[in-house]
């Protein structure tokens, strides 16, 4: 071959290179157990097979059930698995912590030190895991959550101080000890294993959405457990010249409002403008709302500079709530032009089956507290509106019926349109029998093969195929391949 010819077919093989298209990331959650229940090599096989996965997201550590454990009590067992629910009693009971071995030298510097998951012994997931998905060329992507529990050894002096003086639950972003132990943990997974990846997620909010319900949790707040309030956080707020006591005040005539709403005492004014007079009276409400937000935007940008520091081949991304579908006020938290400054990825959460259930549930809630002078169909037609949804049932319905794979498709679309110009790649989480009631929408085949669908034709680079494997049933696992395969993505 002479110059001219090599360099003619040089050129045309980069064409043809450069026009073929980028793999998209099909990802599914899986949790520690199904690997010891079913085996590793069975499950991987199982997997592939269903849905031609081609990376891994490993809960890696969590208290709670959500990512962890077997099938959620009282919902269906799947048909793989050990037919059983790891619930007190049993062998094995679900417990949360850590499913890898952890190192001592990268957690000097954090009270959290002894947080290893008993029910599974000195089992390491990702030990187990990694060489077998790398002879698949399978990718593997460590899964963590903000969940604790209250009885972890030393946790109480990292836990967020509610506004009654009391600990919380939750952890504290701007505690030295929680912050320290994060970032030692995402330093402890690339030193010690041979990941591709970090993903974590919270879902949280600050004390002034809580406190109104703006979320889809069926159980109301009580005002005093607001937070965070603890030396830490009051610190930061004096460095932003927040008066706190000020803040303080605001949060209790706040509670007070919320309180009697529920309560179904209509304010002279009604609930929406009583709520703009203390907003207006108290400005440190949003003042607060907003430093919590950012302590949790400063966690993700520290532990996206801590993995890059160690290991910059390790991609870094966050689990954004499903919240973020629901309340406006969370939706305008999350800025995807600013989180895509310090995210590889993001895995947007657009669980469309039990979106339906949890839809209804916020505008209940809501319904109560901020907005208690409409009626709650009304509510509904206006978030439809503000959200850009388009296509949806009625609220007698959608618990029912779930959400439509336009949802999905609509979400994305909007994710995209806000990370045009960003690296950041767009991951929909798609619901795969997440547990709802007895008596609400389900989970099929067809369902989750229209939500991938309609995530790829919204613009997604992948999709990740959510809570945990333990809970999907495999003909609805496969409902997610049927979709890949008619998109020619495998």
């Amino acid at each position: 071959m002479n110059r001219r010819h090599f360099l003619q077919s040089a050129a045309a093989g980069a064409l043809v290179a450069s026009a073929a298209p980028t793999p998209k990331m099909i990802g599914l959650q899986v949790g520690a157990v199904s690997f010891l229940d079913e085996g590793v090599d069975k499950a991987l096989d199982e997997i592939q097979q269903d849905a031609s996965v081609n990376t891994l997201f490993v809960a890696t550590f969590t208290y709670g059930r959500g990512i962890a454990g077997r099938q959620s009590p009282g919902q269906p067992l799947p048909d793989h698995g050990k037919q059983e629910y790891d619930t007190p009693g049993n062998a094995n009971a679900f417990h949360g912590g850590s499913y890898v071995r952890t190192h001592p030298q990268f957690y000097k510097d954090t009270v959290i030190q002894d947080f290893r998951a008993p029910e599974l012994g000195e089992y390491d997931v990702l030990e187990a895991v990694i060489p077998a998905a790398r002879k698949r060329g399978m990718k593997t992507i460590c899964w963590f959550e903000d969940v604790w529990r209250r009885d972890v050894p030393n946790v109480a002096q990292a836990q967020e101080k509610q506004l009654d003086g009391q600990n919380s639950t939750n952890l504290c972003f701007n505690n030295p000890n929680y912050r320290n132990w994060l970032l030692g943990t995402v330093e402890d997974y690339c030193r010690s294993h041979e990941i591709d990846g970090i993903m974590w997620g919270s879902e949280r909010q600050g004390a002034f959405a809580q406190s109104l319900g703006a979320a889809h949790e069926s159980t109301p707040r009580s005002p005093g457990t607001l937070g965070c309030f603890c030396q830490h956080c009051e610190r930061k707020a004096k460095e932003r010249s927040i008066d706190v006591a000020r803040a303080r005040a605001g949060f209790k005539a706040l509670g007070e409002f919320t309180t009697a709403a529920r309560a179904r005492k209509r304010p002279v004014d009604g609930y929406y403008v009583t709520l703009w007079r203390l907003m207006l009276r108290y400005p440190e409400l949003l003042a607060w709302e907003m430093l919590w937000t950012d302590s949790l935007r400063e966690t993700y940008a520290a532990m996206y500079s801590k993995v890059k520091s160690v290991k910059p081949s390790v991609g870094v991304g966050w689990h954004i709530w499903h919240n973020n579908s629901f309340s406006p006020i969370y939706r305008a938290e999350q800025d995807l032009s600013e989180l895509s400054k310090y995210s590889d990825f993001l895995k947007m959460v657009m669980y469309h089956n039990c979106g339906g259930e949890r839809l209804a549930t916020y505008i209940r809630s809501v319904g109560g507290t901020m907005y208690g002078d409409v009626p709650q169909q009304e509510l509904l037609d206006f978030h439809y509106r503000v959200m850009d949804y388009k296509q949806e049932k009625p609220l007698a319905e959608i618990p029912k019926s779930g959400l439509s794979a336009n949802y999905v498709y609509e979400e994305t679309r909007r994710a995209r349109e806000a990370l045009t110009g960003a690296t950041t790649q767009l991951w929909p989480g798609i619901d795969i029998d997440i547990p709802t009631a007895q008596t609400n929408a389900r989970c099929t085949p067809g369902g989750t093969k229209d939500a991938v669908l309609a995530a790829f034709r919204g613009g997604a680079d992948g999709v990740l195929l959510s809570r945990k494997y333990s809970e999907m049933s495999l003909a609805n696992l496969r409902g997610a391949g049927a979709a890949l395969k008619e998109l020619g993505l495998v």
